[in-house]
């Protein structure tokens, strides 16, 4: 260990601002859209929380997720501009593409979203084999100005299935049950044909190759027992970039913008903002996430039953191709965030809202009051 990694490791994690902007705000923006755009053959999946006319966030999951893994992320830099949150082909009930795929493909689909919402120069933000997707546009538009890459694939010395997968499993013992209950499900509707085709795709993929054609100032985070993104594997790809710096989570795992969402918040909204000081790409400054990572635990009973019905009903709505039924689950999910981290809503949004998903979590809240 060198002299600056010595420095890093004895300097005390940031306690994080568990709820951020979004504390400040007067009312939560709970309304979440599902829309459909038009992509080689299939479309892509977009959900949309907030307002359009400041700089956007655009989401990008790993291999086989749905958006639902951007869940806890996506409330905390809605306060910073509207996010879009993509289910690619093949994914969260999407039909897949024909013929080939790779990595690139996915990226078209990534630019014809952002050329159809009429973005200009959003935000990405990549987690696992999304990154190398949002690498790969980053490196084709250099306009791009941020990049946010969490728990980035593939280590160049792990390149090969077996080698992945037993590093995988790994950081999996370090995950809470509501990321494995995300992952088991995403899995399923993605299926084991699609998710072979495009897995060793995504294990071939360098995007170390890519990084150097990269303009955007980049943040890279990974989680501390991430074993599927080493340190060190981190370190050497950030040297290629032009622009980048490093963050750890304590305490997490490869789902760190799930798990430790708000830490993770927190980092990319101040690297947008340039407000993350750059130690140069050796060091890896270490920060701390003290809010629990169950979304239940964080709640009360009628904000827990809310979703978990909510979750029910969106996993029906994927498989069904119910954009509709997705607006309500996703909106009711969000209202009971709003709860739990002691954030207004609309009254008006959060009676639409309830009505649609669980009047009697409504009723409830009603007597409450009383």
């Amino acid at each position: 260990m060198d002299e600056q990694d010595e420095q890093d490791d004895r300097t005390p994690p940031a306690a994080p601002d568990p709820t951020g902007a979004l504390a400040r705000a007067e009312d939560a923006d709970v309304q979440v859209e599902v829309d459909r755009i038009a992509v080689d053959g299939t479309y892509v999946r977009v959900s949309s929380i907030g307002h359009p006319g400041d700089r956007a966030f655009v989401l990008v999951a790993g291999l086989g997720i749905a958006a639902t893994y951007y869940e806890r992320l996506a409330p905390h830099l809605n306060e910073n501009g509207p996010v879009h949150a993509l289910d690619l082909p093949g994914f969260a009930g999407v039909p897949r593409f024909r013929g080939a795929v790779s990595i690139e493909r996915y990226a078209d689909a990534v630019e014809q979203v952002i050329r159809e919402l009429r973005l200009e120069d959003p935000v990405l933000v990549g987690h696992s084999m999304g990154t190398q997707v949002v690498t790969e546009v980053a490196a084709r538009n250099p306009h791009i100005r941020d990049l946010v890459l969490i728990s980035p694939v593939v280590d160049s010395r792990a390149r090969s299935i077996p080698k992945s997968a037993f590093r995988f499993l790994r950081s999996a013992l370090h995950e809470p049950a509501a990321v494995r209950w995300h992952a088991v499900t995403a899995y399923a509707l993605c299926g084991w044909h699609w998710f072979r085709k495009v897995l060793p795709r995504m294990i071939a993929f360098p995007i170390e190759d890519r990084a150097a054609e990269v303009q955007a100032r980049t943040l890279i985070v990974r989680g501390e027992h991430d074993a599927l993104v080493p340190r060190d594997w981190v370190r050497s790809l950030a040297r290629v970039f032009p622009h980048a710096v490093l963050r750890e989570v304590v305490d997490g795992a490869h789902s760190v913008m799930h798990a430790q969402a708000d830490a993770v918040a927190r980092l990319a909204v101040a690297h947008v903002d340039g407000r993350i000081t750059d130690r140069g790409v050796g060091s890896l400054q270490r920060v701390r996430d003290d809010t629990t990572s169950s979304d239940l635990a964080r709640l009360g009973a009628k904000d827990a039953w809310l979703v978990v019905k909510s979750r029910f009903i969106e996993l029906f709505g994927m498989a069904k191709g119910d954009d509709e039924q997705l607006e309500r689950a996703k909106s009711a999910h969000a209202v009971a965030m709003a709860d739990g981290d002691g954030i207004p809503v609309d009254p008006h949004d959060r009676r639409e809202v309830v009505d649609d998903v669980a009047p009697e979590v409504r009723d409830q809240h009603r007597n409450d009051q009383r």
